[in-house]
């Protein structure tokens, strides 16, 4: 993938659909809205790009899906893709989303197409290594949310081996106070946290709150933390990446 898709104008008849995991948290939604806003422009016109929440919206995925899917036959689209935007093949990216999307295909006569989620992108490392190039710190701990799954951590594993972090996780061991004792104890005076999450909300401030927490209990160690990835031209690249594979 080390195609440069910026300026391109995609001639598909798709439509797509961005679906996120769902929050009661506004801010989430307000940053999936402006990434299909950057998906939309860099698609450009004739296109069209959409939102759906696999969990707490007002409507189950499949009928999201249906009713997308329903316009987009309006409008003349002969197809539909769904873009998962997830970083961690866990249950929701393998289960829950296709399962989703069959009961859809069964009320449309409509392709829908499952594109790759967000998370298996290769190039997903690049925008938190720009984060970091100009850091000094001494000891890095990428947090991810984690996944039960078999081998469902290895992405994260993998990408904190090439960010010189360790790994950690926000639901399963090992934890985040866990990893920093363990960069305390060898020393590191500066330790940088960087959310594996993409957008802000209630994990993100708790994670926050649970830094402040350490902070306090190691006053001698300088804590950074990062923001969650957000939404950017430069991810709204990497979408562009995942549906035309």
């Amino acid at each position: 993938m080390q195609r440069k898709f910026t300026d391109r104008i995609l001639k598909s008849p798709s439509a797509y659909l961005l679906v996120s995991h769902g929050s009661r948290d506004p801010r989430p939604q307000a940053e999936v809205e402006k990434l299909a806003v950057l998906v939309s422009q860099k698609l450009g016109s004739g296109n069209w790009v959409g939102t759906a929440c696999l969990e707490l919206a007002p409507l189950p995925l499949h009928r999201q899906i249906e009713a997308f899917g329903k316009q987009a036959i309006a409008s003349q689209f002969t197809s539909v893709q769904i873009v998962p935007l997830f970083l961690l093949p866990g249950v929701h990216v393998m289960e829950d989303i296709p399962s989703e999307v069959d009961i859809a295909r069964s009320k449309l006569d409509l392709p829908i197409e499952i594109r790759p989620h967000l998370g298996i992108h290769p190039d997903l490392g690049r925008l938190f290594a720009n984060q970091l190039s100009s850091d000094d710190a001494e000891g890095k701990i990428l947090l991810s949310h984690g996944s039960r799954r078999p081998q469902g951590n290895q992405p994260v594993e993998a990408l904190a081996a090439s960010l010189g972090a360790l790994g950690a996780y926000w639901s399963i061991p090992p934890s985040l106070e866990s990893r920093v004792k363990e960069l305390a104890i060898a020393g590191k005076k500066k330790i940088c946290i960087i959310p594996y999450f993409l957008f802000p909300g209630g994990i993100s401030d708790a994670i926050a709150r649970a830094v402040d927490i350490i902070s306090q209990e190691l006053p001698a160690v300088d804590f950074r933390m990062r923001a969650p990835i957000g939404a950017s031209t430069e991810l709204a690249d990497l979408i562009l990446d995942l549906v035309e594979e």
